[in-house]
């Protein structure tokens, strides 16, 4: 597969996303960040607990 075939069927790949805006009705983009922020925070913080010894 060439290069240009490739591009050519990605850029057609992505103008048929363009109808539907590529984000679902339900998801909130603050409580997902917030979400994944909170995860991380905790795995932080589970970390920083098994490290005491340093």
């Amino acid at each position: 597969m060439s290069f240009h075939s490739t591009a050519a069927q990605l850029v057609t790949l992505a103008s048929e996303g363009e109808e539907h805006g590529g984000n679902h009705e339900s998801l909130n983009p603050y409580l997902t960040g917030g979400g994944a922020l909170f995860v991380l925070l905790l795995l932080l913080w589970i970390t920083t607990r098994f490290n005491r010894d340093r």
